[in-house]
């Protein structure tokens, strides 16, 4: 069974229809990332993959549950989904070690001495164990973005959703961002990625998808997609990254 499948996924808001019958699923250990000029629906099907917003029709199964139907207790869902945005937010008035370790007392139960050796394990593997103490204001935006990664990965969720992660930050700071990103994937973390980065997607991805007008253009590995796409609008979009 995958571990999620997309059906016949539409989203409006107001008159504007954002996704247009998007059907696709993924398999446990599977990173796929999505591509697609701004406005094609990547980041609205990550947010509706995690019900930020409710789809306007079709069905969404996670780990063989239909996560759009009545009655489901979505926040349980999400602590099985982790998520990181574009922007980091973290609490400001708490240092690195408390952000991580916060989702785990209060959602997961976790004892706090458990939780802070979680917390202090996955900071020392995104790089900043020495940075525990440190608030985010006195953090870089790159260093942020990996307290942001550390804190979804400490709910140990079984699918993790990054949602154009390294778009706000400096080009300097994206490499350290997307080498714990890899780290992740290389463990077999199964993984849904909105990027621009194409170097990742090559090098990382099991699966590229092309979208536009909130469908899916276009989907394969990462060889056919960016050696030999078939469609002209996956070929121009490319052509222009390039």
């Amino acid at each position: 069974m995958p571990i999620i499948e997309v059906k016949n996924l539409y989203k409006k808001f107001d008159d504007l229809n954002v996704l247009n019958g998007v059907n696709f699923s993924v398999e446990a250990g599977e990173v796929v990332v999505f591509l697609g000029p701004s406005g094609s629906g990547k980041s609205t099907l990550l947010r509706c993959i995690n019900m930020l917003d409710t789809p306007t029709s079709g069905r969404i199964i996670f780990e063989d549950e239909d996560i759009t139907a009545k009655g489901v207790d979505i926040n349980k869902v999400r602590a099985r989904m982790g998520m990181v945005f574009q922007g980091f937010n973290l609490f400001p008035h708490m240092d690195a070690l408390k952000n991580v370790m916060l989702a785990q007392t209060k959602v997961l139960k976790t004892k706090s001495s458990e939780a802070e050796k979680i917390a202090m394990d996955l900071l020392d593997a995104v790089g900043l164990a020495d940075r525990a103490d440190h608030y985010p204001h006195q953090l870089s935006g790159g260093q942020q973005q990996r307290v942001a990664i550390a804190r979804a990965v400490a709910m140990d969720p079984h699918v993790m959703l990054f949602d154009e992660p390294t778009s706000a930050l400096d080009p300097e700071l994206v490499r350290d961002v997307l080498s714990v990103m890899k780290g992740l994937a290389d463990r077999g973390m199964t993984m849904l990625v909105v990027t621009h980065e194409l170097d990742f997607a090559r090098d990382v991805a099991d699966r590229v998808v092309f979208m536009d007008g909130g469908k899916i253009i276009e989907s394969g590995n990462p060889s056919q997609i960016f050696d030999n796409p078939q469609h002209p609008r996956t070929k121009n979009f490319l052509g222009h990254l390039k």
